[in-house]
């Protein structure tokens, strides 16, 4: 029996609904989706079939359009107040038999709210919704079976089975809200073994800070004193390509030229 009842109405978003089967028969398989035209053959007894088929899904897919509340009323009477209504029958014994109920809200339609409905189905105001958008058409659709896959063991079997790509599980980390360990990992480094030629730049994330490439004489990067010396050295050394040597101090301060002793010349502190 299917695991997933597609729930429509025929004046509002048939063609979306015929949509929805068939991308979802693609990825779960055609035995696992139940939609009325395609699913009762003939000489089949309709009321039975359907209301058996809701009873023995484990999800209702309530495909929604702008219409959906009007359509095929008259007196301005919506067609929900009608209890012989299949769309709202399907929907109440998918309700009173604990199935999940998925409002899927095509184009511009609304969410629902409780005055709008009687009140046997009045719970699926609260049920929470998804949308599908035509011009979004294959990712809103990817994000609906991404969806049933993490809702279902049985659809995420039925998938695996057919080929399909299950998105990742989602750790209790993550669900936390935490850094990714292993996304970050590389912004964690304390070696950067590629070699970047030429220029000033900027490292952000957990490397935040300077990096200076090749250097060719005294570079200044941040707020404090920084000298030259000829032969010796009184700090760190930081070699470029064109053989000079760099001496960094303290870094407090003014970019300066030392002597061979790496003291200031005349006149400057």
């Amino acid at each position: 029996m299917p695991q997933i009842f597609v729930n429509y109405r025929t004046d509002d978003e048939e063609a979306t609904a015929t949509l929805v089967d068939r991308e979802l028969s693609r990825v779960f398989g055609n035995e696992n989706v139940f939609k009325a035209s395609k699913s009762i053959g003939p000489g089949s007894r309709f009321p039975q079939e359907l209301l058996t088929a809701v009873r023995r899904s484990s999800v209702l897919l309530a495909v929604i359009g702008p219409r959906w509340l009007t359509t095929g009323s008259a007196g301005g009477r919506s067609p929900l107040e009608d209890e012989s209504d299949w769309t709202r029958r399907e929907i109440q014994e998918a309700l009173e038999t604990g199935a999940v109920v998925i409002p899927l809200l095509v184009g511009g339609a609304k969410r629902l709210q409780h005055e709008e409905l009687p009140t046997e189905i009045g719970d699926l105001a609260d049920c929470q919704y998804r949308r599908l958008n035509h011009r979004n058409a294959d990712a809103d659709l990817m994000g609906l079976v991404d969806d049933l896959v993490r809702l279902s063991p049985e659809l995420a079997a039925s998938a695996r089975s057919n080929g399909h790509q299950l998105p990742p599980a989602v750790s209790d980390e993550d669900r936390a809200g935490k850094p990714d360990e292993a996304e970050n990992t590389h912004m964690r480094a304390r070696v950067i073994k590629h070699r970047q030629r030429g220029g000033i730049g900027n490292l952000n994330g957990d490397l935040s800070g300077t990096f200076v490439s090749e250097s060719q004489g005294p570079v200044h990067t941040g707020s404090g004193h920084l000298y030259q010396a000829r032969d010796q050295h009184m700090g760190p050394r930081i070699a470029s390509d064109g053989g000079a040597v760099n001496y960094v101090a303290e870094n407090h301060g003014d970019v300066q030229q030392g002597d061979r002793n790496g003291h200031p010349e005349d006149g400057q502190r």
